[in-house]
């Protein structure tokens, strides 16, 4: 029972969440997402696997569209980690197609919603043509200040928390800071997701159940939700669902 109120494997319907019972003063300002399970769903059609993350991509737009509605503040989505390099060399080739095909289509639309667009993660490796997609919608997007589209691309949370100490250890020789200065809120001015704020909710879908090397310091205290729905079944329903889950939890934050 405790295992199922941690992560909340749900085997939902698809009856549309009454707008009513999520409390509009208490939507999780930053939403995390690790998209998983494009292959396993492709594969349980008999398709290739390149046919889910098209499909998923189609997802991103209305989860986006309905977390914008819903009053969220910074949407992250887990689009490619530092461990996905080891997949077939075809479908890392497609995946990296995709954030160029997604803002070449749906740019204009992020635009007219407020949306402003950012990226975590190591920008070495990344195809020019990804970068250059990528770093177009920042650059239009800049100005916006409505929702936070953060995509984690060619991302993975030691490496970041690596580089931090990196940087904060070469600040400590400078001079720039004390040792007597680093607290927690320091160190977190170090992240890639300075300004942003930590997740409230980390949503993952596939059925797994673990963080895959995904903002391991940012979610200290984030409330967890796990559904066995794969990413291109995902709909909006789902989101509600979640976050209305989110609702009906005690965030007491290691107190009592």
């Amino acid at each position: 029972m405790m295992l199922n109120k941690l992560v909340n494997l749900t085997k939902m319907n698809k009856e549309i969440t009454d707008d009513n019972k999520l409390d509009r003063s208490r939507i999780p300002s930053h939403i995390a997402i690790i998209m998983d399970g494009n292959g396993r769903w492709a594969k349980k059609r008999g398709l290739p696997r390149i046919a889910g993350h098209r499909e998923g991509m189609k997802v991103v737009r209305r989860i986006v569209k309905r977390a914008n509605q819903l009053g969220v503040k910074a949407l992250t989505l887990y689009a490619f980690s530092t461990e996905n390099w080891k997949r077939p060399k075809p479908e890392v080739e497609f995946i990296m197609k995709l954030p160029e095909q997604f803002l070449l289509t749906y740019l204009p639309e992020l635009i007219e919603e407020n949306v402003q667009v950012r990226t975590i993660g190591q920008k070495e490796g990344i195809p020019s043509y990804t970068q250059k997609a990528v770093n177009e919608a920042i650059e239009k997007t800049k100005h916006n200040d409505g929702l936070i589209l953060n995509f984690a691309l060619n991302y993975g949370s030691r490496f970041e928390i690596t580089e931090a100490v990196r940087q904060l250890s070469k600040d400590l020789d400078a001079g720039t800071i004390s040792a007597e200065d680093v607290d927690e809120n320091l160190i977190g001015s170090y992240m890639m997701t300075k300004g942003i704020g930590d997740p409230d909710l980390l949503i993952r879908t596939s059925g797994e159940i673990r963080l895959s090397n995904f903002m391991l310091w940012q979610l200290a205290y984030t409330e967890l939700w796990f559904t066995d729905v794969y990413w291109p079944d995902f709909s909006e329903v789902d989101l509600e669902q979640a976050i209305l889950d989110y609702q009906n939890r005690g965030r007491r934050f290691g107190g009592v």
